[in-house]
């Protein structure tokens, strides 16, 4: 009975121990360092909205982006350190806009006039993040 109960508390230890690893991990290459992921998330949605619409990858790319979108979102809206920068605020009325567009109007070209926004208003995280805000 003994050795029952300690294989039974050792794979438990094992199960916690990977479900931990394996839950802190994201796929979307965040990896909790605020201004870095930041960064991270500008460039890839930079590359994503900027690439000529191709209707056969503008599906992965729309899927790629809303899960970044949905990472970042998750990972740092709820942070007290974070909710008051300049380079959040400015980062999530950016990520805001372009998660509705996806959800509104899917299948549809990002338009230039939104296109130019979210290019300016990452250029603002960028220089707010340079500065420390």
């Amino acid at each position: 009975m003994p050795i029952k109960s300690y294989l039974s508390k050792l794979l438990a230890l094992v199960l916690v121990v990977v479900m931990g690893l394996v839950g802190c991990s994201s796929p979307t290459g965040l990896t909790g360092n605020y201004t870095q992921d930041t960064l991270t998330v500008v460039e890839s949605l930079t590359t994503a909205i900027e690439l000529p619409q191709d209707p056969v990858k503008a599906k992965e790319v729309q899927l790629a982006a809303r899960k970044q979108i949905n990472d970042y979102i998750s990972r740092y809206r709820r942070n007290g350190n974070y909710g008051g920068l300049k380079s959040f605020t400015t980062m999530q009325t950016a990520l805001n806009s372009l998660a509705g567009f996806y959800s509104s109007y899917g299948n549809r070209p990002l338009p230039e006039k939104l296109k130019k926004r979210l290019l300016q208003e990452f250029k603002q995280v960028q220089v707010a993040l340079k500065r420390g805000l």
